[in-house]
């Protein structure tokens, strides 16, 4: 066994590694050092295009790699370790990887840039008490517990409010569900639900969801502020209101105005507390939240405390309507003074003489007794029985108490503002809408994951743990206030039957004031944390540059803070202020947070279903089947709660979806619609090939062969306008193009051609796709196109290839060569290539000259000569053309050629009465070709071009011959230096002929080298002498006719098309081929040639 010595060897030479290949490498391996600060932050490559910092990627001293750079143990792997890094290393930077929040936590310390660029970002301690469960409990406890609640069961009876809780917290927690596969499906970074579906749905779906996940916080604010001005100017200060009631009916108008005026005055102060600094909302947070949960507790005490002693709070009942309390003071219609009765002020509003004759008096006050019941009964009441039931009522009807009796009287219409009535109708749906925002805030763990120790941990079980206790409160509340408040009581919205106190706060322990209080300061915590998430929200979606518009809001001050999309955001929450109505704010943030959840369950479903690799959720509990159930309820909750808002929030989505895809979101995030569309692709592909399209589903699928330039640009663009005329078909477009050379020396240039030619592709609107090939030779190339382009059922059937210009002019025959010739050592040409492979070719001709997709035709025709049938192709492209803005005000006319002995009247009534089958209007004309002698035009113009092909057929020979001489010259000397008359590398090169070639002379071939010379005038004398082949003869006489007739009819067409003649048989012709199909083209200014591909193309049938 040899034996090895180690020695290590000092590099003192700085190995650099910036830059490879366009992409910043580093080195990985560990330099001993510990470390500190790698944050997850988003960045900006100056373009605006966002990127997500890893902890893959770290930059490291230069100097520190020396030590470390040749391992002993890992020698074998030295090339590998210089762009790589040790698992050692990487496992290191694994562990130390941390991340901070995209909310504000970030900015509390951070007074200015330069602070912010010192303090190190700490590593996040939160558990899942402190960083989820609490945060959504404060989240989804809400105005709507304290404010609606005892109102829904009181309309809706208990098994009803019972099924409303039970379908929103259901909903809640599928979708909490779905989302704790989502956030433990890898690292999250901070940005909550937004950056959950958007890198899970894709930019487009991102947006959409991300801007409906926007409104719906910020509205959510809108009705955390009107909720709380409801509480200050109902049941703190009524006094404080502006506006009072004029009329009997001007009471509603008047409170909306004041919640209009104060709520403007609250969202100014409470942005400008925002504004000033997000540190003080923060220090709030846990204050508000100690709020709730004292407000909720004093709410079980109550009730506990109501079994044996209900608090006091009677109700005045007239027959069975329920009274205003806070309108008199004694529920009694007359009242003793001393040893006299006299009218009670209850008498006196309704009756106009202040006597007790009741001449005056209201006949439903005159026929009915005057009672009073109690308004909490109590838990041990029974009164449950008679709550059980909902009581839907329309707006403005009088609450009733169906069990006491009562006379059926009408009474006087200006009396009714001394009853309480319902102030809006109601229904299941319209209550599942108002309540749904108290089910909302489940988000609230997932935002902060920045901050969790173990968020793959924390946000299912804190999430999961918080709706689950939520959603026990909310039926336990429905169930004890069915059990302890009397039914018109629950169906008082605002209290005026218990004298203007607020309903849920008659049940609670020790004091009404508590839940009043109590309520107040964390509405107003839930407003100032909406307006606090929604900008950074906002800014997220502004920095991941998506929707150009906003990018101005991705700015901000000098510490982050989102001091425009602030503004925006206290902007639409005064739109929701100015509805100034609770019950029509709560539905509209319901539809945008509907929306949110159903992306949510569409992307686990999605996810799931298309099984990617890089999908394996920590957290297991999840099944597509209960992610497509919540998506199923979200949907519905949509449309149950508020058919028009969902759709128009849906409207709203969809603008927002396709306006991100129309301008083009160039966002690549591994989303799971990108792996939905692979998965697609996969399955109609192969469906596709189960076998060949019918010629009712048959379009042009172009493959497009583009020249480049010396700078690699496209040297005739316009085919690409001509192709995307053509895409009303709406076929596949493949634009190929061929780099002569080797492709490992040749990479980078067919990199560059592909980014010129898509480049290209973008200006001209051509959708497709591009493959730049590269090969020795080009005809070998576009063969290679012609064979392997395309996918399956999606290959192309039909070349577009730019005619050879200056073909006649060029000595080189590589030129037309390409186009037509074939010979032993080349592969097959491209016209030939197409025949063999049965596809259809499209040659224009100066198509410089064809219009740009900015031009318009007016009028004109196109013109159509159909010699030969060739499967319906000059039919269909003229069809398709004329769908494109450019060609649309073109009349198609189609030619076709009669012989002698063809009946030509009978041509055009057939021909008629096809296009009319096949649906195509066009003008028919038959045109007749007489014989005739053959012109003597005819003869010279076919002389000039077998004399011009025998000319530089002996150029080319003796150029052939010297090349054949230096090669001999060439392979002697490799005999003698390598010993081998082989070689690899020159098998398939063709070198470059020298200027001069040092040749051995001997005598023989100096002498055939005079008598080539001598013989040079013999071979001139041959050519003058040479008589033209008679076929070739025949041949130029029906181009030059044609050419005569089309000329005559097509002088003036916007296009004129026409049948390419087939190639001869004999490669010997080809350059002749070329000539006949000049002859035949002159004069015209745009021609198309059209070769079918050998099957039809279009019927006639349905």
């Amino acid at each position: 066994m040899p034996h090895f010595t180690v020695v290590p060897v000092e590099d003192n030479t700085q190995s650099n590694y910036d830059s490879l290949e366009g992409i910043n490498w580093v080195d990985y391996r560990d330099t001993g050092q510990g470390y500190s600060g790698y944050t997850d932050t988003v960045s900006s490559d100056g373009h605006g295009n966002h990127k997500e910092d890893s902890p893959f990627l770290n930059s490291t001293d230069s100097a520190a790699k020396k030590n470390d750079f040749y391992d002993r143990n890992l020698a074998l792997f030295e090339e590998e370790l210089d762009i790589r890094p040790k698992v050692s290393s990487l496992l290191s930077r694994l562990v130390n990887y941390t991340n901070i929040t995209q909310g504000a936590k970030e900015h509390e310390e951070a007074e200015s840039a330069l602070a912010s660029r010192k303090k190190l970002p700490k590593s996040p301690s939160m558990g899942t008490l402190m960083g989820v469960y609490l945060p959504c409990l404060q989240n989804i406890f809400g105005v709507i517990l304290f404010l609606r609640l005892t109102w829904i069961v009181g309309t809706a009876g208990v098994v009803q409010s019972f099924l409303i809780v039970l379908m929103c917290c259901s909903c809640t927690m599928l979708t909490a569900i779905s989302m704790s596969a989502i956030a433990t499906n890898g690292v999250v970074p901070a940005g909550g639900a937004y950056f959950m579906i958007s890198r899970s749905l894709g930019p487009e779906f991102g947006g959409a969801v991300g801007l409906c996940f926007y409104l719906g916080t910020t509205f959510a604010g809108a009705m955390y502020i009107l909720g709380a001005i409801e509480i200050l100017l109902k049941y703190i200060i009524p006094q404080a209101a502006i506006f009072h009631s004029s009329g009997l009916n001007g009471a509603d108008g008047a409170m909306l105005n004041n919640m209009r005026v104060y709520g403007t005055i609250f969202l100014s102060l409470m942005a400008l507390v925002v504004f000033v600094g997000v540190k003080y909302v923060n220090k709030f947070a846990s204050l508000f939240l100690a709020c709730v949960i004292i407000s909720i507790v004093s709410i079980y005490a109550g009730a506990v405390k109501s079994i044996f002693h209900p608090p006091e709070f009677p109700i005045c009942m007239l027959g069975n309507r329920t009274l205003v309390r806070d309108r008199f003071n004694e529920c009694s219609k007359t009242v003793v003074v001393g040893n006299t009765t006299i009218p009670s002020k209850l008498w006196e509003n309704f009756c106009s003489a202040h006597n007790t004759s009741g001449q005056e008096c209201d006949k439903y006050f005159m026929q009915n007794n005057v009672t009073e019941i109690q308004g909490i009964p109590g838990l041990a009441s029974g009164i449950i029985r008679e709550n059980m039931w909902g009581a839907y009522l329309e707006k403005g009807q009088i609450l009733e108490k169906e069990s006491l009796p009562s006379v059926d009287v009408h009474g006087a219409l200006e009396n009714l503002y001394l009853y309480v009535s319902a102030d809006i109708a109601t229904s299941f749906t319209v209550l599942v809408g108002i309540f749904f925002p108290s089910a909302t805030g489940i988000m609230a763990g997932s935002n902060r994951s920045g901050d969790l120790k173990d968020a793959q941990k924390s946000i299912p079980v804190g999430t999961i743990l918080a709706i689950t206790t939520t959603s026990l409160v909310y039926f336990s509340s429905v169930v004890l206030f069915g059990a302890c408040i009397e039914g018109v009581v629950l169906r008082d919205k605002f209290g005026d039957a218990v004298s203007k106190n607020l309903v849920v706060g008659t049940l609670s322990w020790p004091s009404p004031w508590v839940i009043v209080i109590g309520s107040f300061f964390s509405t107003v915590g839930a407003g100032l944390q909406s307006l606090t998430g929604a900008p950074r929200l906002l800014q997220a979606i502004a920095k991941d540059n998506i929707i150009p518009f906003l990018r101005v809001f991705g700015h901000g001050k000098a510490n982050g803070e989102p001091t425009w999309a602030l503004l925006l955001t206290a902007l639409i929450a005064e739109l929701g202020i100015l509805i100034a109505s609770l019950d029509m704010v709560a539905p509209i943030l319901s539809m945008f947070f509907l929306m949110c959840y159903l992306f949510v369950n569409l992307a686990c479903a999605v996810q799931t279903l298309l099984r990617t690799p890089n999908w394996r959720p920590r957290f297991k509990y999840y099944h597509w089947a209960l992610s497509f159930l919540g998506m199923s309820m979200c949907l519905a909750l949509m449309f149950i709660s508020s058919w028009y808002y969902a759709i128009v929030a849906m409207g709203i989505a969809g603008m927002i979806y396709k306006y991100i895809e129309y301008q083009g979101a160039e966002k690549e995030w591994g989303d799971g619609i990108r792996g939905l569309s692979l998965s697609a692709a996969r399955y109609a592909l192969l469906r596709l090939e189960a076998g060949p399209p019918h010629t009712k589903n048959w379009r042009p699928q172009l493959l497009v062969l583009l020249k480049l330039d010396e700078d690699l640009h496209v040297k005739y663009p316009r085919l690409l306008t001509f192709a995307s005329q053509l895409k009303a078909g709406k076929g596949l477009t493949i634009v190929g193009s061929v780099i002569q050379g080797n492709y490992l020396d040749s990479f980078g240039e067919t990199q560059a051609s592909e980014q010129a030619i898509k480049n290209m592709m973008e200006i001209e609107k051509v959708k497709g796709f591009c493959q730049v090939v590269v090969a020795t030779k080009v005809r070998e190339g576009i063969a290679h196109l012609i064979q392997s382009c395309g996918l399956g059922g999606m290959k192309h059937n039909t070349v577009v290839m730019g005619w050879p210009y200056g073909w006649r002019q060029s000595e080189d025959p590589r030129a037309w060569k390409t186009f037509i010739s074939k010979s032993s050592s080349d592969h097959t040409d491209t016209v030939r290539c197409t025949t063999a492979a049965h596809l259809a070719l499209m040659v224009p001709k100066n198509v410089s000259f064809y219009p740009s997709n900015h031009e318009r035709f007016s009028d004109g025709h196109i013109d159509v000569w159909w010699i030969v049938h060739d499967g319906g192709m000059l039919m269909l492209l003229p069809f398709l053309l004329k769908q494109h803005k450019v060609w649309r005000k073109c009349k198609m006319r189609i030619f076709t050629v009669a012989q002698m002995d063809d009946n030509s009247i009978q041509m055009k009534k057939d021909l008629a009465t096809f296009l009319y089958q096949l649906r195509i209007e066009a003008e028919v004309e038959v045109v007749e070709m007489h014989d005739s002698d053959i012109s003597a035009y005819t003869y010279e113009r076919t002389l000039m071009m077998e004399q011009r092909s025998q000319m530089l057929r002996q150029m080319r020979l003796s150029s052939a011959e010297r090349d054949r001489e230096a090669q001999l010259v060439k392979d002697r000397h490799s005999l003698i230096r390598m010993g081998s008359l082989y070689s690899d590398e020159e098998e398939e090169v063709i070198e470059p002929v020298p200027e001069k070639i040092q040749m051995t002379w001997t005598k023989d071939k100096y002498d055939a080298e005079r008598r080539n010379r001598n013989n040079a005038p013999e071979n001139f004398r041959e050519l003058i002498s040479i008589k033209p082949d008679q076929s070739n003869v025949r041949r130029m006489h029906t181009a030059v006719k044609l050419n005569e007739v089309i000329v005559n009819r097509s002088h003036d067409a916007r296009l004129v098309l026409l049948n390419m003649p087939g190639p001869p048989r004999n490669s010997e012709g080809d350059e002749n081929y070329m000539e006949f199909l000049e002859v035949l083209t002159e004069g015209l200014e745009r021609v198309l040639l059209v070769r079918g591909g050998g099957r039809e193309v279009i019927t006639i049938y349905s």
